[in-house]
């Protein structure tokens, strides 16, 4: 693999740390700065909200700077955000800096998937771009833990100055390695719109959003659901999202190769395994062990789905597949925010700690069947086209040849 996916794996690291940490700081930022934990969980929809709208406002915006300094632009925006988040006097304007941090999440993510894609050879782009959204897996076995104990001992402020050194060295990483990108065609802001118009493009999308989301249906509840269900004391959290992390690295580790090899099955494969899997912790979290060992399984089965569905939207829009790929990742944040909402309802309603697990494993399963639409109707549009081709082949043969 290239030296130059390094770059952008310390860049996915910055932003995976920057992303997740603050869900552990929000009690000492609330107490810091006079607020309520509630109050201060609007630092996380925030972020999200930075990377929903920055997503494909910057890469449309960006459509025709090269991409080299368009990713050392974004890694500045987001060095940026985090240097403006440590330094911020009050709640308003830290807002501002987490908003600033999240906008080019996204647009990055796109980028940087297809110059990972065009820096290897053909048969081996999933492979790159799981190795770039490897960064992003081990933020949250490494990054995360280490940052919000830092934060915890040094004060929250420590914490984003430390992400924003991440971000230096990231666009240090990026100027340096990535090489010289052959000179490509300019799409435009029209042309970048026109391919995330694609029925296929917009069913990919949609099943990121369905799909991921029953995975932060889970996510986003389990530290309660290990502490009042599996019985593990508050200390233990960190130990169960590390092992959540390891299993999102194995997942990213093995989705390159299978994506590589067969994008749709490996698609079909990995969503139908999440709906079961979350479903399975619903009947495992009173056993510790069982427990535990699901935690990983969902981690990794939920990440091996990412490249896949990033390389679906990139293939499907490869005319102009930037912005197919930042909107990608306002879609994991859409599922994110749908997955926890829908999980609360049923919190809500008195369905109990477990009662999430089944809500995720519908949205999989509604994610599954998305997919499997999808690809039915690629299959009937590819063989509609083959039959064009043919009868207008038959057309230009000369009578009597």
């Amino acid at each position: 693999m290239p030296l130059a996916l390094l770059a952008l794996a310390i860049s996915a690291f910055g932003i995976g740390t920057t992303e997740f940490v603050m869900m552990g700081l929000l009690p000492n930022v609330a107490d810091d700065l006079g607020t309520s934990v509630p109050t201060a969980g609007h630092l996380v929809s925030a972020y999200a909200l930075g990377v929903v709208i920055g997503a494909p406002l910057l890469t449309v915006l960006g459509s025709r700077i090269p991409r080299k300094p368009m990713l050392v632009g974004l890694m500045a925006v987001f060095t940026a955000g985090n240097l403006a988040s440590a330094l911020a006097p009050d709640f308003g304007l830290l807002i501002v800096g987490r908003l600033l941090a999240g906008l080019p999440h996204g647009a990055f993510f796109g980028v940087g998937a297809v110059v990972a894609a065009r820096l290897v050879r053909e048969g081996r782009q999933a492979r790159a771009v799981a190795t770039m959204f490897l960064g992003l897996t081990v933020a949250n076995i490494v990054g995360v833990p280490a940052a919000t104990l830092l934060g915890q001992r040094l004060g929250w402020r420590a914490t984003f100055l430390v992400v924003a050194a991440i971000g230096l060295v990231a666009m240090a990483a990026l100027a340096r390695l990535i090489p010289p990108l052959p000179a490509e065609e300019r799409t435009g802001p029209a042309r970048e719109l026109r391919a995330l118009g694609d029925r296929q493009v917009i069913l990919g999308l949609a099943t990121t959003v369905f799909g991921f989301a029953g995975v932060f249906a889970v996510y986003s509840y389990l530290a309660s659901m290990m502490t009042k269900v599996t019985g593990l004391a508050q200390t233990s959290v960190p130990l169960v999202l590390a092992l959540f992390g390891i299993g999102m690295t194995l997942g990213a580790l093995a989705g390159g190769p299978l994506t590589d090899r067969a994008l749709r099955p490996t698609l079909y494969g990995s969503l139908a395994a999440l709906a079961l899997v979350l479903a399975a912790l619903h009947f495992t979290a009173p056993v510790t062990w069982a427990a535990l060992v699901t935690v990983v399984l969902i981690g990794a089965i939920g990440f091996l789905t990412t490249t896949p569905l990033q390389m679906l939207v990139m293939n499907k829009a490869h005319q102009a597949p930037t912005l197919a790929a930042a909107s990608n990742q306002s879609a994991f944040n859409l599922a994110n925010a749908g997955g926890a909402w829908a999980g609360g309802l049923a919190l809500g309603a008195g369905w109990g700690w477990t009662s999430p697990t089944l809500v995720g494993a519908a949205l999989a399963a509604v994610g599954f069947a998305v997919a499997v639409v999808a690809g039915r109707l690629d299959r009937r549009d590819t063989a509609s086209r083959v039959v064009a081709h043919s009868r207008e082949a038959a057309d230009r043969v000369p009578a009597g040849s």
